[in-house]
């Protein structure tokens, strides 16, 4: 393990400060976004979703960025994956992580293609960009025969148990499988799974910002 800390790379910094400034605006922009599209953002498909969406920030809270660098740091993962990069911030934390520990490589998937443009940009301009692959497409597909050490799951809230189920087979006992927003609706059902102990899982809810679900793999 190094004695660097990444996070404190002027180009993280920067990088990280402009998109929170930006994620702030999301309300504002995913209103008049989706007020575009008739019977409104349920009634889309999962393409229309991202399209319009693709102006949207949807980020991690700060400190649950730090969390998701501190338990990479921790369990030294030789595999992370994210199920949704948007514009990356949560990946920068990820990648942050996986370049202080000296080992690892984190695969992130994303559905919105001007999404993965910036996000790359970004990862790019970081110097992080050779410790991340951005995997493009529906994450069902993209993460189908991947296995993990490490997942994090901040992607539509109700593709969150599929695509665990789908990476399910390929989990070690000892992986950690980190979900964010515990409190929207839409994370019920992968809540009700994670918590129930009979699919194997040691499960606990982390109080930072809307609620982050630390599950251990058993």
């Amino acid at each position: 393990m190094t004695n660097t800390y990444t996070l404190t790379d002027p180009r993280v910094e920067s990088a990280l400060s402009r998109m929170f400034t930006a994620s702030a605006h999301d309300d504002a922009t995913a209103a008049r976004s989706y007020a575009r599209h008739p019977g409104g953002f349920a009634a889309m498909t999962t393409e229309e979703q991202a399209e319009a969406a693709a102006e949207v920030y949807m980020p991690i809270s700060a400190d649950g960025g730090k969390l998701l660098y501190g338990l990479v740091r921790t369990t030294r993962p030789a595999t992370v994956v994210e199920f949704g990069t948007s514009f990356g911030i949560s990946t920068l934390y990820l990648a942050a992580a996986v370049r202080d520990n000296g080992r690892g490589h984190v695969y992130t998937t994303e559905l919105s293609k001007d999404k993965i443009a910036a996000a790359r940009h970004t990862f790019a301009e970081t110097g992080l960009d050779d410790v991340i692959t951005v995997l493009e497409g529906d994450a069902r597909d993209t993460l189908a025969g991947l296995g993990a050490d490490f997942v994090l799951l901040d992607g539509w809230k109700e593709l969150c148990l599929p695509v665990l189920r789908l990476l399910e087979p390929r989990l070690a006992p000892g992986t950690t499988v980190v979900a964010d927003d515990v409190n929207l609706a839409g994370l019920r059902p992968y809540l009700d799974y994670v918590r129930d102990p009979a699919n194997g899982y040691h499960s606990v809810t982390f109080p930072v910002e809307d609620g982050m679900e630390l599950s251990q793999r058993l």
